[in-house]
């Protein structure tokens, strides 16, 4: 029996293949516009790979944005439920997971290996991936781009709340000729302060995990590690942890 976790985002969709015992595939593919598009696109992709998602030995469990989009998924679940579950898996330690997602923020505390609480930034942008993206669009820049150019950059602070009006300060800037590296490292300071400000509403045992799609990025996790004045661990599959814990969670259910 083998168990298929997705998770699709409202940036990239992220799909794992776990056969009980260890992931055996794993391949991320941008969100574009439709999830339901998407989740074709991704029943096509395991077909390549040898897996049918009809057959019965597969049991298939979707979260994320999208999730409800995924028609033949077995379940659906939250994303707090299949990032708590996943990111504990990663290091099996109790803490606070981060994901910094394209359209939210989550954090989530694991005690005793569940979810025990949880903060969501979602009534606005600033503080999530696609403040990022708006703001290396004003920059001109791609994501990657931005954060090589923060770290040679000395921050302009940034002062507003709000992703539309930080991004009339950011064109202010511009007009004044400010360095774009000082501009690239204003916004992901900015970014960084306000993750940190939901991090710090919890109460903080255990190990801090950085996952989502900038949990391969050592800069950012440099500076939030920093901010929080703590050490930010990170895995290999961290981007993965949503998919993971689906995946995981149909191995739970389905394994008999």
């Amino acid at each position: 029996m083998n168990y298929v976790g997705i998770d699709i985002g409202s940036t990239a969709a992220k799909t794992i293949v776990f056969n009980g015992e260890k992931v055996i595939a794993s391949f991320v593919m941008p969100t574009g516009w439709s999830s339901k598009e998407t989740a074709v696109r991704i029943k096509g992709q395991l077909e390549s790979l040898g897996f049918n998602v009809e057959s019965a030995d597969i049991k298939t469990i979707a979260t994320g944005y999208g999730r409800i989009s995924v028609e033949y998924a077995d379940m659906v679940l939250t994303e707090i439920t299949c990032h708590g579950k996943g990111g504990y898996h990663l290091f099996s330690q109790d803490g606070v997971i981060i994901d910094v997602g394209g359209q939210d923020t989550k954090v989530i505390t694991i005690k005793h290996g569940t979810v025990s609480n949880f903060l969501m930034n979602d009534k606005c942008s600033a503080g999530t991936g696609k403040f990022i993206e708006i703001m290396a669009n004003r920059l001109a820049v791609d994501i990657d781009e931005l954060f090589s150019l923060a770290e040679g950059g000395t921050p302009i602070p940034i002062s507003s709340m709000c992703t539309v009006f930080a991004e009339s300060e950011i064109i202010s800037h511009i007009g004044a000729g400010q360095p774009k590296t000082d501009l690239a490292a204003g916004i992901v300071q900015s970014v960084v302060s306000r993750v940190a400000l939901l991090v710090e509403r919890h109460d903080i045992k255990g190990i801090c995990i950085l996952t989502g799609g900038l949990s391969h990025n050592q800069y950012f996790r440099k500076q939030l590690g920093e901010k929080l004045r703590r050490e930010i661990h990170t895995h290999d599959l961290g981007k993965y942890a949503g998919a993971l814990g689906a995946a995981l969670i149909a191995a739970d259910k389905f394994k008999h």
